[in-house]
């Protein structure tokens, strides 16, 4: 070994001792009892809210209650478990540059996890629950619907807690797309003969093809960014690791700071969709009277509406086919979705449901008006309708016109906004177990980013880079309305910034990485498919 590595390697050792010194800190009195009020605050909002709309419910026993709250709480323990991993990545290259101190990075960090939480559309949610099976999102109040749930979220959490032990940046997203496989399959196999369905894979492509493009696009960008940014940007200082524990130069300690906000915002708005899609299950399956529908819509959003639906009646009317027969709008439009088979009786069934949709809220005049016994049925239509429509713009079939495909899309658009909505508590509640999460567990996840991905430390602008590309894809995607996984964007960014700067790569963690990427989604299936099939034995 020649003089040059091992002067490299001391002066790495002594710049690690450093840092470990800083992330064996504690918070200080101070830091915990803001923290602490934070979280305070923010659950007693939650809790007032959830208390306020439960207010309105008469259930004939506590029974529905209790489901709710241990429901509720798995739920916030997935997010609280994808704090571990995800927010991690995002403070990993200020702490690691020494722009932000290890506690006031994570503080910084979750409150644009916050921010991103709280502006974030909920499209992801339903884009992901979209490829859940059909039969099983109608009767989520029933055990199937229950098992359904629960087996999601005690699969991830479980695969979760075990790539975090071993200091893995596993991705939640790619967690929980592999329990909802894992339910469709089995779902699919329990029903036999019955014609259960299974996974959307239509649906599954799209999120699949994100979940694989984004890392290779961490990669190649991050890599392709800092040779842009060496061949432009002639700093010198931009370009070394930290000296001791001082921080970077101002201008460079803003840009890390700038990008690691904008990695956490853009994770809060994506990432903490999941938790939010999967809440809303829970509660319209527990308590349809005050979650089925969303109880804004009111007098003139109901007219509206009616509008909208009779116009999309009449260019579905012009599409029927004189062999169609008149059945149960819904079945019908269920055995489409469930089968993707488009026949004769499919445009009769999207047609009539719509007339009775139309007839059924202009009746109550708003939907907070629609009889507790009803609202369930009415949300279930809508659904049904909605992804009809869905499926049938995306199969071309039947073929429409330009207004025509105008005119069913804003029908859509207003079907969507009365059944996929997110209370603001529940984003609230979703950021703060993200936050907690971090708080707990971050150093396992920020010492693999930090140190086991290059032979070398990471330089400043191999930070700037990975975070830059990291914060574009993931808000990129969330406006596609697409899961991506910040935790391998990330990653992958670093890895490609090591290999560009010629830095070197540490093969056996980015082995162990590519290892649960690839294991992730059949554990996560088999674990999910698992859990649901003993459940279903019970419920």
């Amino acid at each position: 070994m020649d003089q040059s590595n091992s002067v490299a390697i001391a002066s790495n050792a002594t710049e690690q001792s450093s840092i470990h010194n800083k992330l064996n800190k504690s918070p200080g009195m101070i830091g915990a009892l803001l923290f602490g009020l934070v979280l305070v605050g923010g659950f007693g909002y939650a809790i007032a809210h959830l208390a306020s709309d439960l207010s309105t419910t008469h259930m004939a026993s506590a029974w529905p209650y209790v489901l709710l709250g241990i429901a509720l709480l798995i739920a916030l323990g997935f997010e609280f478990v994808n704090g571990f991993h995800d927010t991690a990545n995002a403070v990993a290259t200020v702490i690691y540059t020494h722009s932000l101190e290890p506690h006031i990075a994570v503080v910084w960090s979750g409150m644009w996890n916050l921010i991103g939480v709280l502006t974030s559309s909920g499209a992801v949610a339903f884009t992901i629950l979209s490829l859940l099976p059909v039969e099983l999102i109608l009767q989520v109040g029933h055990g199937a619907g229950f098992a359904m749930v629960f087996a999601l979220l005690i699969s991830a959490i479980l695969w979760n807690l075990s790539t975090w032990w071993l200091g893995l940046p596993a991705s939640s997203s790619h967690t929980l797309i592999g329990s909802i496989i894992g339910v469709g399959l089995a779902n699919q196999w329990m029903g036999g003969r019955n014609g259960t369905s299974g996974v959307d894979w239509a649906q599954a492509a799209g999120v699949f093809r994100a979940l694989l493009v984004s890392p290779l696009v961490g990669f190649g960008c991050a890599a392709l960014l800092l040779l842009i940014i060496k061949f432009l940007v002639k700093k010198p200082e931009l370009y070394e690791s930290p000296k001791g524990d001082q921080p970077p130069p101002f201008w460079i300690r803003g840009l890390l700071i700038l990008t690691c906000t904008g990695v956490s915002f853009g994770h809060g708005s994506n990432d903490g969709q999941k938790g939010m899609g999967l809440i809303m299950l829970i509660l319209i399956g527990t308590v349809p009277t005050a979650y089925a529908l969303n109880h804004a819509i009111g007098y003139n959003q109901v007219q509206d509406f009616a509008a909208v639906s009779q116009q999309a009646a009449q260019v579905l009317s012009s599409h029927v086919s004189q062999d169609a027969v008149m059945g149960d709008p819904r079945s019908d439009l269920t055995d489409y979705i469930r089968t993707k088979n488009f026949t004769p009786n499919t445009m009769l069934a999207a047609r009539q449901l719509a007339v009775e949709i139309k007839d059924e809220v202009l009746n109550y005049k708003s939907l907070a008006s629609v009889p507790a016994n009803q609202q369930q049925n009415v949300r279930n239509d809508m659904y049904v309708e909605s992804e009809a429509l869905r499926l049938m713009a995306k199969s071309n079939n039947p073929q429409l016109t330009s207004p025509e495909n105008a005119v069913l899309a804003n029908y859509k658009k207003h079907l969507d906004l009365s059944t996929k909505f997110i209370p603001s508590w529940v984003k609230v509640a979703v950021a703060l177990a993200l936050g907690m999460g971090t708080m707990v567990g971050w150093k396992r996840i920020v010492v693999t980013v930090g140190e086991k991905i290059g032979k070398t430390h990471l330089t400043y602008a191999q930070g700037a880079s990975a975070e830059i590309v990291a914060a574009v894809t993931i808000i990129a995607a969330d406006q596609y309305h697409l899961p991506v996984s910040t935790t391998h964007v990330l990653s992958s960014g670093v890895a490609g910034t090591m290999l560009a700067n010629g830095s070197g790569l540490q093969w056996s963690t980015l082995r162990n990485i590519a290892l649960a990427w690839i294991f992730t989604l059949p554990a996560a299936a088999i674990l999910a498919g698992g859990i649901f099939w003993v459940m279903r034995q019970f419920v």
